[in-house]
């Protein structure tokens, strides 16, 4: 049987004019590229794992979608600022907003951070720039009236850092050195997380089956209109506005010792549990590895639904092929159905399990809310007077900007004076996720 990879994309020139998330024009503040080498040079304490990709699939419906590039760059022309993306959409009703986010996400995630970082402050402000880049995809192609959706997962490694970001139910699951697996995603399928029906019904959304003739219910718990299973997608127009991009984010940092990603559609996790991928490939190069998991899962249940599956090893320098670690009888699935930050006990306790894992967990966020996601800052407009959308990263005067924070949802007090700031399409759009009004700009009561 062959197996079908997907194309790569090739990621678009960036804009020579950076904007930050305050809404001040970069450009005059624009670090020496002599500085941000010298930073960097002071930031290579260890040496950058090895890192191989393997991508197998096997289509169904033609919408699931990869998107490899292991050639990013911080500051370009430095080698040492080399970082890759990896990604699997898995679209449905149609391919087209699959097809848009493999070749738009990456650059509406960078147009988000701000130039002149060295590399400890770019990692610190991705998660907040992988925010504003889903919306962005998300707000941009719905503006096209195409009723396709797509789920995303979003994986960029730099050195031993990985950042995972992630809607709907494309899961990253990582396997660590001594066979210790865990989840770097969480998956937004109402029939398993609860807080997601929660905030979805707190919207003005229903969540319930599908009803026979006779008033049966049947099938998966579904969010109406739309009767979508997800309660995290990028496009899906034609559903309330209540089902969200805004992803699932987490950052951790693996030891020395590497580990291995694997980031797959439903058509593998609805086949196989996240130990038995793991398992049935451990000790294979990259590449073997996507092929034998696909396989697995065809072997499972056969061909149900499109299925893919990318590998991503990030092996020790001195290492040319991953060691195949014993295995573990108990397996430590992280993640689970988190929608907020931890309590600080519970990070604790997290961070003091990552680190017998040999891995650091840096960040996680999971929250629905774009004011909580977007943080707060001072914002001052630049020599031009202009602000920039944190969202669409288009200028905005000062009179025409709305504080993200204006009126929140949820909040007790409004704060417009505080950035970031959003123009009227995104504040809109920001109200309409959270139930406030339609994506027309009809405010509910």
């Amino acid at each position: 049987m062959a197996l079908q990879g997907s194309t790569v994309s090739k990621q678009t020139q960036k804009s020579d004019q950076r904007y930050g998330h305050s809404g001040r024009i970069q450009s005059e503040q624009m670090v020496p590229l002599a500085s941000l080498l010298c930073r960097e040079v002071k930031c290579k304490k260890i040496e950058k794992p090895v890192v191989r990709c393997g991508l197998a699939a096997q289509p169904k419906k033609g919408e699931d979608f990869a998107f490899i590039k292991t050639d990013c760059q911080r500051i370009p022309g430095d080698s040492s600022s080399t970082y890759g993306v990896f990604a699997v959409f898995d679209g449905h009703n149609g391919s087209s907003a699959a097809l848009y986010s493999r070749d738009h996400l990456l650059n509406d995630v960078l147009s988000a951070i701000p130039a002149g970082l060295d590399r400890d402050e770019w990692l610190s402000v991705l998660p907040r720039a992988l925010v504003a880049g889903f919306v962005k995809t998300d707000k941009e192609f719905q503006e096209k009236e195409q009723t396709s959706g797509t789920t995303a997962t979003f994986v960029v490694v730099d050195g031993w850092t990985v950042t995972a970001a992630s809607v709907g139910d494309s899961r990253c699951i990582l396997d660590s050195q001594g066979g210790v697996i865990s989840l770097l995603t969480v998956d937004h399928r109402l029939e398993v997380n609860e807080e997601e029906r929660e905030r979805i019904t707190a919207s003005g959304g229903e969540v319930g089956r599908l009803s026979t003739v006779g008033g049966a219910e049947i099938g998966p718990l579904r969010c109406w209109p739309g009767g979508l299973c997800l309660s995290r997608s990028i496009g899906d127009m034609d559903v309330g506005e209540f089902i969200v991009p805004i992803p699932f984010v987490k950052q951790i940092k693996l030891s020395s010792a590497g580990g291995r990603l694997i980031i797959a559609s439903d058509g593998v996790w609805d086949s196989l549990s996240s130990d038995r991928a793991a398992n049935c490939c451990r000790g294979l190069p990259a590449e073997l590895a996507a092929k034998q998991i696909v396989k697995e899962t065809l072997k499972s249940r056969g061909l149900r639904d499109d299925t893919t599956c990318l590998v991503v090893d990030l092996i020790p320098p001195d290492n040319s092929l991953p060691s195949s670690p014993p295995l573990k009888n108990k397996n430590n699935l992280m993640g689970g159905c988190f929608s907020r930050r931890r309590p600080r006990e519970a990070s604790a306790k997290v961070a003091e399990k990552f680190t017998e894992m040999g891995i650091e967990e840096l960040f996680e966020e999971g929250s629905a809310m774009l004011a909580e996601r977007l943080g707060s800052e001072p914002s001052i407009p630049g020599e031009e007077g202009l602000f920039i959308c944190a969202i669409c990263q288009k200028d905005i005067t000062p009179s025409e900007g709305i504080s993200v924070h204006a009126g929140a949802f949820f909040s007790t007090s409004s704060r417009p004076w505080e950035g970031p700031f959003l123009c009227a399409a995104c504040k809109m759009k920001k109200d309409a996720m959270e139930g406030k009004r339609t994506s027309q700009g009809i405010e509910v009561v």
